[in-house]
């Protein structure tokens, strides 16, 4: 089974369709919406994907994640009855895994509900099934990030990249702080970060 791949993106549709080039070989990959400007890139623009593969009688699909905690939440949906990999995937690209987290914490099937290919009776078994499970795998939020000072570069990186900075740019923001990392508060640490992300 492939479990990750990292290439050269030739096509990004914007509906989840993405075509990676891995060595001169081409995977087209299914992936939740904005995967692709999430997801982990190198100094020569190759991105990495954590993949899973969907294995059916007729056809062999894969699923490409920008996170590791992504595909296990997608692989937790999976294991929800009634959904198949295309609602799971209409979830992610709906919600973050932080927002799906907390409307499962909260029970909020009217937001659940809001996904297509989700109604009433699917919304109560994602909760159902998922409150437990869920706890604990969504991102550090901002607001979280400032409250605990533990682990500054890793909660400075996770707040930078929910407001929505490429990880790989978010990674460089936090080296550039160097020393500062567990030293200074964590709203000062994330202010000097998003300093140098500011052209």
């Amino acid at each position: 089974m492939i479990g990750r791949l990292r290439g050269r993106v030739l096509a990004d549709d914007d509906t989840g369709g993405v075509v990676l080039d891995v060595h001169g070989v081409g995977y087209d990959v299914h992936a939740p919406v904005g995967t692709v400007s999430r997801a982990r890139a190198d100094a020569n623009s190759d991105v990495e994907l954590w993949i899973h593969t969907h294995v059916r009688e007729d056809t062999l699909d894969l699923f490409g994640f920008a996170t590791e905690s992504d595909r296990r939440v997608f692989r937790l949906l999976l294991g929800v009855p009634n959904v198949g990999p295309k609602t799971a995937l209409g979830v992610l690209s709906a919600m973050p895994v932080e927002e799906l987290s907390h409307a499962v914490e909260r029970g909020d099937h009217a937001r659940l509900g809001k996904v297509p290919g989700i109604g009433k009776k699917t919304a109560e078994r994602l909760v159902l099934e998922l409150k437990e499970k869920l706890r604990g795998l969504h991102s550090v939020s901002p607001a979280a990030a400032l409250e605990n000072p533990a682990n500054g570069g890793e909660r400075v990186l996770s707040a930078l990249v929910n407001m929505g900075y490429r990880p790989g740019e978010a990674e460089r923001a936090v080296s550039a702080l160097g020393p500062k990392l567990g030293t200074e508060a964590l709203a000062d640490l994330l202010r000097e970060a998003l300093a140098h992300l500011t052209p």
